[in-house]
């Protein structure tokens, strides 16, 4: 028989649980109250009304499009840089590490001032000249977009790559495979549900984006408003119950876009 001792137990752990548990119960009450007013104050009525107004429609329809558009950049962006910062160490990758993490610490306004700001750059105004007016524009509500919700992606699948063992794409090498076929047809595959959890996250970010959009779009109606600038357009002249109606569209949104991630995504890995 083994010599170790079991450990004894002293007291009852129900204060250390009940503790933890009222500390959170806080913060999930916080939140939970908070949608049950926005609910409380809006009627179906006003869901309707709002809905039936062409300005929102406008809104709605600009921000599921763009919206896409950026999860679809973001992606494209953030896995490469996901998998390289995963899998490699290179000169500067702290430096690299933190720029990659700016757009999530800066406050919103500051990114889209500095958007502003780059366009007005002689680079910039050559991209204009170029490709035609960027600022105030549609393709601007994207880059705002872009600017931010592709950092929450970029993390999502350095996670992502984080977590899958390289031994199999080394195996893969070995076998004869090339480092791209190793990658789509060995990592990719295994990182699919990393993959949709950055979509989703990508997608649920672009749509609750303001500040950047605001300063560098412009909310301009039926051009370049989306549902953020919607709320912020219907409370600027009064209209609450307007506003709060687009308000419970988007907590609808982004509940749908929570359930995709932990059903489909990495959830339990990742989120």
């Amino acid at each position: 028989m083994s010599d170790v001792p079991k450990p004894r137990r002293v007291g009852s752990d129900a204060p250390f649980f009940a503790g933890m548990i009222g500390l959170g119960a806080v913060y999930v009450t916080l939140v939970a109250a908070m949608l049950i007013a926005d609910a409380a104050f809006t009627s179906w009525d006003d869901i309707t009304d709002a809905l039936g107004q062409r300005e929102i429609q406008a809104s709605l329809w600009l921000s599921l499009i763009s919206c896409t558009i950026t999860t679809v950049l973001s992606l494209w962006v953030a896995v490469p840089i996901g998998y390289l910062m995963s899998r490699y160490e290179f000169r500067g990758k702290a430096l690299f590490n933190a720029l990659l993490d700016i757009p999530i610490v800066l406050p919103p306004l500051v990114i889209g001032i500095s958007l502003l700001i780059l366009f007005q750059t002689a680079p910039g105004q050559f991209i204009q000249d170029q490709l035609g007016q960027v600022t105030y524009r549609v393709s601007a509500v994207i880059i705002a977009q872009f600017a931010v919700a592709c950092a929450f992606a970029v993390r999502t699948m350095v996670a992502t790559f984080d977590r899958i063992d390289p031994r199999r794409e080394q195996v893969a090498l070995t076998l004869g495979c090339t480092r791209s076929q190793a990658f789509f047809s060995v990592v990719l595959p295994e990182a699919r549900p990393g993959v949709v959890t950055a979509a989703t996250i990508a997608w649920a970010r672009a749509l609750g984006e303001f500040g950047p959009i605001l300063v560098f779009a412009g909310s301009f109606r039926m051009r370049t408003e989306v549902l953020p600038t919607t709320v912020f357009l219907e409370l600027s002249v009064g209209n609450i119950e307007a506003a709060t109606a687009v308000s419970l569209m988007m907590v609808t949104f982004a509940v749908i876009i929570l359930v995709v991630a932990r059903r489909f995504g990495a959830g339990r890995a990742v989120l």
